[in-house]
């Protein structure tokens, strides 16, 4: 089977060719200068919610295709927050995933207040810049795309942008990442390459994660009941997309799922 990561990687670097040709890094920085701070902290909002579910907006998969193809960034993000989202995920990329930069923006103009990362594939400052331009509050880093000197130079530049950091890491030997200091730390219950799913990865390397670090478990959730179970193991944040994608209305969806976790 071919390693879905390396193809995502592959397309991601010729898209920010495209993207740099159709506007230049200056002047996407000068797009940024006068934009307000995003003064809402993902990490703080997961270790002060009670139910820590980051709510995701996806609207494809690279393994099952479209999920909601309707979708509209202007409907769902905000009734995730209505319905007690902790934070959102909004995944950007459009080849694989059916997203948008402008997926953001849009939650944000329609009412979204609380914490937005920006899902991608970030292997390049030029990304971090259109995460702050499009209105995001973090952005995901993930281990298996970077080098750990890559990694924290643009760890280091998202927070010079005011952006936070949720690092994604997957396997043990990803776990050396951690000692970067990321706002959070992310396990991937999803294996980038043949996009498996475990949720048994996220109790098996929590321990191994430092004791103080805000830790996110991510994919293939789809029962309260692990939820409880995770935080149980040390967990703040659940990140929950197609579970809640996959029915009529995601928002009411997480509802339900927020009642059987109480």
């Amino acid at each position: 089977m071919a390693d879905i990561l390396e193809q995502i990687v592959a397309h991601k670097r010729e898209e920010i060719i495209a993207f740099k040709k159709a506007m230049s890094y200056s002047e996407l920085e000068k797009d940024i200068a006068g934009l307000k701070d995003i003064d809402v902290s993902m990490r703080k909002a997961l270790t002060d919610s009670p139910t820590g579910i980051i709510a995701e907006f996806k609207r494809k998969s690279p393994s099952k295709g479209w999920i909601k193809e309707e979708g509209k960034a202007d409907i769902i993000p905000l009734s995730y927050q209505q319905n007690g989202a902790a934070a959102l995920s909004i995944l950007t990329d459009t080849e694989f995933f059916g997203g948008k930069d402008e997926f953001i923006a849009t939650a944000r103009k329609s009412g979204v207040t609380i914490p937005i990362l920006y899902k991608n594939f970030v292997i390049d400052e030029y990304q971090l810049l259109q995460a702050r331009k499009c209105g995001a509050s973090a952005t995901l880093l993930i281990a298996a795309c970077l080098t750990k000197e890559r990694c924290k130079a643009l760890t280091n530049m998202a927070h010079d942008l005011g952006l936070e950091v949720l690092l994604e890491m997957h396997s043990e030997a990803e776990l050396e990442y951690a000692e970067l200091e990321p706002d959070m730390c992310g396990i991937n219950n999803r294996n980038l390459g043949s996009f498996v799913t475990d949720v048994q990865n996220s109790y098996r390397l929590a321990e191994l994660l430092p004791e103080d670090a805000v830790k996110v478990s991510e994919s293939g959730i789809s029962n309260p009941d692990t939820v409880k179970e995770l935080r149980q193991a040390g967990f703040n944040g659940f990140l929950i997309g197609e579970n809640f994608m996959k029915t009529e209305n995601p928002g009411e969806a997480l509802r339900q799922f927020i009642m059987h976790d109480s």
